[in-house]
Parts: C-alpha cells; sequence; structure tokens
C-alpha cells in the first residue's frame, strides 16, 4: 500500500527524533561547517537534519518537500529555528535560484526518485561552484544486512521477505549513483558507510509501540494492520534486550563537488 506522504495523518511521523551524534560528526568530517553559508534539505521530512544543520552553525537552511503535510509537521518542529525556512517543491523541480548554496543534502530521498539524473541534474544547478553534494542513502547491500538487537531493520525484511523485494526494488546501487553523478559533472566524488544511532529506547516497549505507529519507517506501511502486530509480536519475541535499546541504521554517503 505504501506511505502517503500527503496524508494529514503522516505529517509528523518524521519528526519525533533527533539526529544523532554520530550523524554530525560524520557531517563535520565531510563538510567543514565554516565553509557553509547557506543549505538545502531536499525531502526534508520532519525537518529533523534542518534543525541539525543549523545546530552545526549553518546560518541559512532552506528545507524543501513535495509534501505540504511533511512541511506542516516540519515547520511546527523547527518553530523555534529562525533562520529555517520552508518551500514545497519537488526534487526534480525545486523552484531554487540557480547557484545559490553551498550544501545540498538529500537524506533518505533518492529511494524515492527513479530519474536519477533528473535528481542530480537539479542539485548541480542551485549549487554555487565548489559547493557539496550529500546524499544519504540504503543501497541494497545496506538493506540486507541481518538483523540484530541493534540492526532492528534488518529483522523485517527477514519476517517478510516480499518486504525485502519491495525494499531492493526501490534502492540504487552505489555504482549507478556514482556513474550517474560523474555524467552530470560532479567531481571528489566519496563514499563512506555509516552505522547512524536511529534511536535510544529505554525499554524495549517503547520500540514496540514505535513499530506498531510505523513511525518515521515507510517500508512498514507495506504491511497491512494484521501484517504489523504479526511483526511486532515477533520482535517481542526476538528481542532479547530487556534494558535500553540503541537503534542503528547502516547508511551510504556520498559526498560529490561542483
Amino acid at each position: 500500500m505504501g506511505i502517503d506522504f500527503h496524508n494529514k495523518e503522516n505529517q509528523t511521523t518524521y519528526t519525533t527524533r533527533h539526529a544523532d551524534q554520530s550523524w554530525v560528526e560524520a557531517m563535520k568530517e565531510l563538510v567543514p561547517s565554516m565553509t557553509t553559508s547557506k543549505a538545502t534539505d531536499i525531502g526534508c521530512g520532519g525537518g529533523i537534519y534542518a534543525k541539525a544543520l543549523a545546530d552545526m552553525g549553518v546560518p541559512s537552511v532552506i528545507v524543501v518537500d513535495f509534501s505540504q503535510a511533511m512541511l506542516v509537521g516540519a515547520k511546527e518542529n523547527c518553530k523555534d529555528y529562525h533562520n529555517i525556512t520552508f518551500k514545497q517543491g519537488d526534487a526534480l523541480d525545486t523552484g531554487l535560484d540557480d547557484d545559490s548554496f553551498q550544501l545540498v543534502l538529500e537524506r533518505a530521498l533518492i529511494h524515492h526518485i527513479q530519474d536519477l539524473k533528473a535528481c542530480f541534474q537539479e542539485a548541480y544547478r542551485i549549487l554555487e561552484d565548489k559547493g557539496v553534494y550529500i546524499i544519504q542513502d540504503r543501497t541494497p547491500e545496506d538493506c540486507l544486512l541481518k538483523g540484530d538487537d541493534n540492526h532492528i531493520r534488518g529483522y523485517f525484511f527477514e519476517r517478510f521477505p516480499k518486504l525485502k523485494e519491495q525494499e531492493i526494488k526501490r534502492r540504487h546501487s552505489s555504482e549507478l549513483v556514482i556513474e550517474t553523478l560523474k555524467e552530470i559533472g560532479f567531481s571528489e566524488i566519496k563514499e563512506v558507510k555509516l552505522w547512524e544511532t536511529r534511536k535510544v529506547y529505554e525499554q524495549k516497549e517503547q520500540l514496540l509501540k514505535g513499530l506498531q505507529g510505523r513511525t518515521g519507517r515507510s517500508i512498514l506501511h507495506e504491511l497491512n494492520d494484521e501484517e504489523l502486530m504479526e511483526l511486532v509480536n515477533d520482535m517481542d519475541k526476538t528481542i532479547s534486550t530487556e534494558g535500553a535499546i540503541v537503534e542503528k541504521d547502516r547508511w551510504t554517503i556520498w559526498k560529490a563537488v561542483k
């Protein structure tokens, strides 16, 4: 069935976390914040990572999302950040000015995009010369890692093979991403892997509640309510940790320079 990003009921599903320090440190390694005066977060969701960029010292952050419902949630989440502004737009046609950003961030976006070339061309257009493009997403290899008490996501695909098929179908290989970046004209392309802490749960019950609500997990919208409860019950039996759970996801990050 898939997630409906335009449904008002989903407007807060991506606002309930904070960017972890593991992500912040990775960004500091890739993009020294002192060189970035203006950034855009395309496909911003709930604005979690726009807030992180602002906290890292970026003076101006413009967030873009194609969903008005997502932007409503993001505006509420970022209401105390006066240097974050909001614009409805598509990753292939943002409506932003040419050559106007030092940094373009697209996190967990490109698996929703079929035409990578058009997406990357748009990022190239709005970047200044020597501007940095950061793409963060999962490759098929990232998705198929075995599940454990930290890598919760791996269990989804072991329990429901149909989710594995859906996940692989929507993910791009690193080779394709890099080839397309080069084709557009980007240079200094670098790939890094990141085990990003997604969330820390004081107790397993908090994790199970989040799963039941499909919170921030678009892949779980591929399950019907009965299947979702089967997954939650299975997770309850499978996860052995009785105390705090540190959930981590494996990501691939590509850095490219215009």
